[in-house]
């Protein structure tokens, strides 16, 4: 009952500050300062101040804004227009035709990017007009895209697992290659629901692509080397050993001024966008870092997180049964926070359940990833979603309606983690670590 009462009111007061339009991250140190007053004789204050350092001033949190000013940097260039017409040659030939250069372009973006709404935008400023051009299904087009963009969260550089592994203090490293087999696996399960709605939809009806000879096609690929290159500096310095996360995300922003300036695109107005673009989303989640640090240093003192952990114990849940607790949670969740906000908020609660269950916490951070990649397209405030809207003048309803099909792919690919887990720890128990 005490941990019933604690919880309510940690509840009353996060939704009461949101509610009320406050940023999450001062939210979140709100409800902390409550705690902290209401269930420890320490001075609040010090204890907060000191907090907030420490979450902020961590070395591996560097990394976070480097990789974000990248995918600035890329979105202010030319690579979109060029990605379409590197792959479009080899994507026509496929069932489903050029649907499938949304997904392999959010494929390829999210692996300079790191970010969903960057991999989006950038890529649905490409595939959109072309693929309305050529009359492809409109819901096959948004609902793709939505999902296809949320692989920007999970292909390293993924912003959430940097997030992750800071809050949890995991390797970022480890973590960006436990993500590479599973977004790659799910990304394929979006191409495979592609093909098979081309065969069976009365409705997909495309114009046909015109012939080209293999020469041509290798000679218009010759526009996805510069993202190629860019991808193997960065996982290939990792990979080698030569670079921790935060050093290869310093070889990012260097790789793409370089591929901006060659492609003509840097000049004083795209660097400096690039570099506020970049300032104020670091920003934003170094501030909800630091209140979600306040937060879990409160709820410690109240005892609540051993407690869940505890009570959760005594249900005598098994592993699965567990995980799909979570998983419900996080579907819930989702729909009323973006999935950096889910993920630091609950980590105080949800990682002793996880280590008491005996689970991989490398192996979860895949896990949680897919979960939040959820919340970036199911309403009310799926980020994804808004994004569409604002490219597409589509009504929210309809965006919603078109990304259902990839929700539940999603939904299926935390079942294939969960049966085959070796899909996201193999590679990084068998890395080569610097």
């Amino acid at each position: 009952m005490e941990n019933a009462s604690i919880i309510i009111l940690f509840l009353f007061v996060l939704f009461t500050l949101l509610g009320t339009g406050v940023w999450v991250g001062l939210a979140l140190m709100g409800v902390a300062w409550v705690g902290m007053e209401l269930f420890t004789t320490r001075p609040v204050g010090d204890v907060m101040l000191t907090t907030i350092w420490s979450a902020s001033s961590s070395w591996t949190l560097t990394a976070l804004p480097m990789f974000i000013w990248m995918g600035e940097i890329l979105y202010r260039t030319r690579l979109s227009e060029d990605m379409f017409r590197g792959l479009s040659p080899w994507m026509a030939p496929l069932p489903g035709g050029l649907v499938h250069t949304n997904i392999v372009g959010c494929t390829v973006f999210a692996a300079v990017s790191g970010s969903s709404a960057a991999t989006l935008t950038t890529v649905g400023k490409m595939s959109i007009p072309e693929l309305r051009k050529r009359n492809y299904p409109e819901n096959m087009v948004i609902g793709t895209l939505a999902g296809a963009a949320t692989l920007g969260l999970m292909i390293p550089p993924s912003l959430t697992l940097i997030v992750y592994g800071v809050t949890i203090n995991e390797s970022i490293s480890k973590l960006f290659f436990a993500g590479i087999l599973p977004g790659l696996i799910l990304a394929a399960m979006f191409m495979a629901y592609v093909a098979i709605m081309s065969r069976v939809s009365t409705r997909w009806n495309p114009d046909a692509e015109p012939p080209l000879t293999f020469a041509q096609k290798v000679a218009n690929s010759r526009f996805l080397l510069p993202v190629i290159c860019l991808i193997l500096l960065v996982i290939g310095s990792m990979y080698l050993g030569f670079a921790t996360a935060t050093e290869a995300a310093a070889f990012g922003v260097i790789g793409s001024l370089v591929l901006a300036a060659s492609q003509g695109s840097l000049n004083w107005t795209t660097f400096t966008e690039s570099l506020m673009g970049a300032t104020r989303t670091s920003a934003m989640i170094a501030l909800i870092l630091a209140g979600a640090a306040f937060l879990s240093l409160s709820m410690g003192f109240t005892g609540l997180p051993r407690g869940l952990a505890d009570l959760i114990a005594q249900w005598d849940l098994t592993r699965f049964e567990l995980l799909i607790v979570l998983l419900v949670f996080y579907i819930i969740l989702g729909c009323f926070l973006d999935g950096i906000s889910s993920v630091v908020l609950t980590m105080a609660v949800v990682e002793p359940m996880i280590r008491e269950a005996g689970i991989d916490l490398i192996w979860f951070g895949i896990f949680i990833v897919v979960v939040v990649e959820m919340a970036q397209i199911t309403p009310p405030i799926g980020f994804n979603l808004f994004v569409l809207q604002g490219m597409t003048d589509h009504e929210m309803s309809y965006i919603a309606k078109a990304a259902i099909p990839m929700f539940l792919i999603m939904v299926l690919m935390v079942f294939v983690l969960i049966w085959f887990p070796e899909i996201a720890t193999w590679l990084p128990e068998n890395i080569r670590q610097r």
